[in-house]
């Protein structure tokens, strides 16, 4: 199996109960920012290309606001290994370089992986990386975790970015005999991330690890293991190409109820959306 993406940003409370098509995101079609936004997104492979959400958002984008953005995902990747291999600066220099003509938003996705394993959108930066920061192995501690959140966060804020705090996409593990009640083996990094949001003024949570564990529970194990990566289907960390659509849908959706002026922006799904917010399997 391969290793978990990064998926780092702060988690945003989520309605539990059923949602009408009326009241998607967006339905208002409140008005556009000023400046086009782009996206840039920092996270593990549950953001990256191939087997995350990530590219599932930005296939969603109008072609003006998708043009500057970007899926700087990294398999494997933890909060300390995305800064030393450079990748951290990467997201930074994208901000730096369409600040003048973009309004920036990165998605920082905290990743399943801190205890186990191990973005940036219209200058927003999301990034998730909890995944792989959760490893043991990867001598990343829980508090280092969280302060390099907060410290990612802050960088993105000092570039007039908007960091975009985002909960790890949740494992699809039913233990036997729970069809309805998937392992819940992220919480810790769930809390993590929302509370680094609400530290940092100005940034956004969006709590895709409750809103996805939600969902899979209440679709069922079979529902939920369609979109499991992998030929054998036997993957449940990360997404196939379907999988990918409709979590990146989700995120969409979660992030218009926090910043609903981006709407005009995506492309809606009111299909897909639907289906999510009314539990059935998309």
């Amino acid at each position: 199996m391969r290793a978990p993406s990064l998926l780092w940003a702060a988690a945003a409370a989520l309605c539990a109960s059923r949602t009408s098509a009326a009241a998607l995101p967006g339905a208002g079609k409140p008005p556009a920012p000023k400046k086009t936004p782009a996206f840039f997104l920092a996270g593990d492979s549950t953001t990256a290309v191939d087997g995350g959400w990530g590219d599932g958002l930005l296939a969603a984008l109008t072609p003006a606001a998708r043009a500057p953005s970007a899926n700087a995902g990294k398999s494997g990747a933890t909060t300390a290994s995305f800064v030393a291999e450079g990748r951290w600066d990467g997201v930074l220099a994208l901000v730096r370089a369409h600040a003048a003509e973009f309004e920036s938003y990165v998605t920082i996705s905290e990743d399943e992986g801190r205890a186990r394993e191990d973005s940036a959108w219209a200058n927003a930066a999301s990034s998730q990386f909890g995944h792989n920061d959760q490893k043991p192995q990867n001598n990343v501690s829980f508090e280092t975790y969280q302060a390099n959140l907060i410290r990612f966060a802050e960088e993105i804020r000092s570039l007039g970015g908007t960091p975009i705090l985002v909960s790890s996409l949740t494992r699809r593990v039913f233990p036997a005999g729970s069809e309805h009640n998937a392992t819940d083996s992220l919480a810790a990094e769930r809390g993590a991330a929302l509370a680094a949001a609400a530290a940092v003024r100005g940034a956004l949570a969006v709590d895709l690890n409750g809103a996805s564990l939600r969902y899979i529970n209440a679709i069922g194990r079979d529902a939920a293991w369609a979109y499991n990566w992998g030929e054998d289907g036997k993957d449940t960390t990360h997404l196939n190409p379907h999988g990918t659509v409709v979590f990146g849908r989700m995120v969409i959706d979660l992030l218009l109820r926090e910043r609903p002026r981006l709407a005009p922006w995506f492309v809606p799904d009111p299909a897909i959306s639907d289906r999510i917010w009314n539990n059935l399997p998309a």
